[in-house]
């Protein structure tokens, strides 16, 4: 379940600052996540990046396969989507505190 819910993993139970790096490595164009449903959005923003100019086939990224990959990737959603929906008491409250998480460029 953790692997499946990997957005919200990342949003809710790590450092901001882990959350930021991770976007501005995948070249989001993302600018904020906020923490209400953050790990939906963590997941479109990660595919919301730019590829990279220097690929190699040691190199290869969730977005060059998205095509036969959207079986995997609509399973994430969904399972962030409901952990997201489990935590919603506390990431409402961390919003309210602390504000959208912040991406540094």
């Amino acid at each position: 379940m953790s692997l499946a819910g990997c957005g919200t993993v990342n949003t809710v139970f790590r450092p901001d600052a882990v959350t930021s790096q991770n976007l501005k490595d995948s070249r989001s164009h993302c600018e904020n996540v906020p923490r209400i449903y953050s790990g939906v959005v963590y997941g479109f923003c990660t595919l919301n990046g730019e590829p990279q100019p220097e690929k190699s086939l040691s190199n290869i990224s969730l977005s060059d396969h998205a095509g036969s990959l959207l079986p995997v990737v609509a399973i994430e959603f969904v399972a962030s989507g409901v952990l997201d929906t489990l935590v919603l008491p506390y990431t409402i409250y961390r919003q309210s505190r602390d504000g959208s998480i912040e991406i540094y460029r």
